[in-house]
């Protein structure tokens, strides 16, 4: 006979299923698996769960549960909320899906854009010191072709980073201008609305 605070504390198929998948999709994204795991299941349950339920329907340790409810909170995808009658801390998954992605995309994903914009910018300045220093031969034809297509991963880099701030801005983004860039063509908006 299995005892109820055990059957509660067992995952649905459902919830296995569900939360193996989003800890596969997190760790593709280079996150730590257990991140995806346990935000779906605090994501799928009607009500907040403590540590060690967390512990149990995941098979995890003490140690493994509390550095990953950390680090949810640190994204703000995960928060502590009080259970009346309770002196242990409880959890709950942010809902509002947006709002976790375009955190992540805010302070993850602009972040490596504006630092790779920066690395270009610097590596065009290099280029052009090489170039301009070089009269003549192969030193200046391979600094005329650096920084040609450098220009080229520049402009690709900065369009990303517009893209990717009227995403945040608008939560949706006209996808034309990239494709124009990849393709080699004009393509119009569909809206005409500048990126």
């Amino acid at each position: 006979m299995v005892a109820k605070g055990d059957a509660e504390d067992r995952l649905w198929e459902s919830e296995l299923l569900v939360s193996d998948a989003i800890g596969r999709l997190m760790e593709f994204w280079g996150f730590k698996r257990n991140m995806g795991r346990v935000w779906t299941v605090l994501f799928l349950s009607d009500e907040p769960l403590s540590a060690k339920q967390l512990q149990n329907r995941l098979q995890l340790s003490s140690g493994a549960v509390s550095m990953t409810v950390n680090e949810l909170a640190r994204w703000g995808v995960v928060k502590k909320v009080w259970v009346q009658g309770e002196r242990k801390d409880f959890f709950v998954a942010e809902g509002n899906l947006w709002k976790m992605i375009s955190r992540v995309f805010n302070e993850r994903e602009r972040v490596e854009i504006l630092d790779a914009i920066d690395a270009m910018e610097e590596a065009l300045d290099y280029a052009r010191r090489k170039q301009d220093a070089t009269p003549e031969g192969a030193v200046r034809q391979r600094a005329q072709l650096q920084l040609e297509r450098i220009g080229q991963l520049l402009e690709l880099a900065r369009l990303g980073q517009r893209l990717l701030e009227a995403l945040l801005r608008r939560g949706r983004v006209d996808i034309s201008p990239l494709l124009e860039v990849l393709l080699g063509q004009s393509l119009g908006s569909a809206d005409d609305e500048p990126v």
